[in-house]
């Protein structure tokens, strides 16, 4: 926009009814803190120059937003008046226009702030407050308007009388003022309130009574969602998700069920991409087309090909690649890089390891610290063990391997391309190409042992386990 803008993010109290040690702005809604939320909503309205009014907790949102962005000290807290009063400094000077919201409403969209730009700009208004239409307005201010539908004034909730109580339209605590008639009414506001604090709400009184005109931005409620306790973060956290999920909709991706699916602003989704119940998708998370993710599965900064199933499992931090089964109950850990078609099966864990094309890990297995060539199969119970009590090395397993099931493969062994390992073998050495790795004992039969021994189990059955608490 072809405009002087700045805001004015009030962001210093002391978020009392969050019942935490942590700033309420810092807290996360889809993956977020809510105070980069407002940030970024104000950037993409083309508004870079922003300050905020911070207090005691102010190196929390000084390591969010960087110093990119000005500050200015709040020591007392005397009202939102007397917060925007502390921006002074870097209002001074200023003819264009301020954008005065508070930093704690996540919900806030970019469209929002240009509306209310845009409306200022074109009627030539003093100041545009950006106001909602509440089924239950209780701790709102009211938007008082004449017969002619001018606004009047801003009323705190506590301050309205009867019949100011029973007016929907809510004030957002989200405005836009010419910059040099807010400087001037924040010069002569006073505390003569039931709070006894100095209100930026009555900066509208002042400038209607001087004769300007104040104009009104109606946005959705949901945009004005500001966020005090755990209750008010749920909502809006719950209410982001479905955001983002209906956007994720529109373009191809398919969700069974919204209020059981999370996803972080910042994923991506390919088309048709079917994502089932219980699933949580986070940070960087990137998902090609065609798969299935779910159900109760969570990606953690995953990047997933096209076609890939993962079904009931966790990854983090790793690459999948396309046409691959993960599941059910595997778990992917950081540093992993799996490549196309390979099956990671049930109840397996691979932990800083790349593993080739069309490998096989159906279930059981630990692949740890390892590299792993293509077309292995890893049989039941296969473990690599990468832990010698001090440091963490992994196995080389080339093209081609098989290993039978139980089989222990211990740190820095090489398996070379087309080995065979036999079931139940402890490898602690190379196994050449073509080769076959056996390491154990030779079987021993002592017949009639059972009897000689009185270990006849008969009907001997093991007590069953008490039944579970009713639910």
């Amino acid at each position: 926009m072809d405009m002087d803008i700045c805001a004015v993010v009030m962001a210093a109290g002391k978020s009392t009814r969050m019942k935490s040690a942590h700033s309420k702005v810092v807290f996360q809604v889809a993956g977020k803190p809510i105070i980069k939320w407002v940030s970024d909503a104000l950037t993409e309205a083309g508004c870079d120059e922003q300050v905020y009014v911070v207090g005691d907790q102010q190196e929390e949102i000084r390591n969010i937003l960087g110093e990119h962005v000005a500050y200015a000290f709040q020591e007392k807290r005397l009202g939102t008046g007397h917060a925007v009063m502390q921006a002074g400094p870097f209002l001074e000077g200023r003819n264009g226009y301020v954008i005065v919201l508070p930093g704690d409403c996540p919900m806030v969209t970019a469209e929002t702030i240009r509306k209310a730009l845009q409306i200022t700009q074109e009627n030539k208004y003093a100041a545009t407050i950006v106001s909602a239409v509440a089924d239950d307005a209780t701790g709102y201010g009211r938007i008082v308007r004449d017969a002619d539908g001018n606004v009047v004034k801003i009323v705190e909730h506590k301050d309205c009388n009867e019949e100011e109580l029973k007016i929907k339209e809510i004030n957002s605590s989200m405005y836009v003022f010419s910059t040099p008639l807010l400087l001037s009414a924040l010069g002569r506001l006073g505390s003569e309130n039931a709070q006894k604090e100095y209100y930026l709400t009555d900066t509208i009184g002042i400038l209607i009574g001087d004769g300007h005109k104040v104009g009104v931005a109606i946005c959705d409620f949901d945009d004005t969602r500001g966020i005090n306790d755990r209750a008010q973060l749920y909502t809006a956290t719950k209410l982001m998700n479905r955001r983002i999920i209906a956007k994720h909709m529109a373009e191809g991706v398919q969700f069974l069920d919204m209020n059981s699916t999370w996803v972080h602003h910042e994923v991506r989704i390919g088309r048709d991409t079917v994502i089932l119940p219980g699933t949580t998708l986070m940070g960087k998370t990137v998902i090609g087309e065609g798969c299935i993710i779910g159900e109760n599965s969570r990606l953690d900064n995953v990047i997933v090909g096209d076609e890939t199933t993962i079904d009931s499992s966790i990854a983090s931090h790793s690459v999948i690649g396309s046409d691959c089964r993960i599941g059910p109950f595997s778990h992917i850990r950081p540093d992993t890089v799996i490549q196309d078609h390979v099956t990671i099966g049930a109840y397996v864990e691979v932990k800083n390891s790349r593993i080739d094309e069309y490998t096989r890990a159906r279930h059981l297995t630990y692949i740890g610290d390892s590299t792993v060539g293509k077309n292995v199969n890893f049989g039941c119970g296969t473990i690599t063990c990468n832990f010698d009590g001090q440091d963490k090395v992994g196995c080389t397993i080339e093209d081609n391997v098989f290993i039978g099931g139980n089989s222990n493969i211990v740190s820095s062994v090489v398996l070379g391309k087309d080995s065979y390992i036999a079931a139940g073998s402890t490898i602690t050495e190379d196994v050449p190409p073509l080769g076959l790795g056996i390491g154990r004992s030779k079987q021993v039969n002592k017949e009639e042992w059972v009897a000689k021994k009185s270990r006849m189990r008969g009907a001997n059955y093991i007590r069953l386990d008490d039944k579970r608490s009713e639910v």
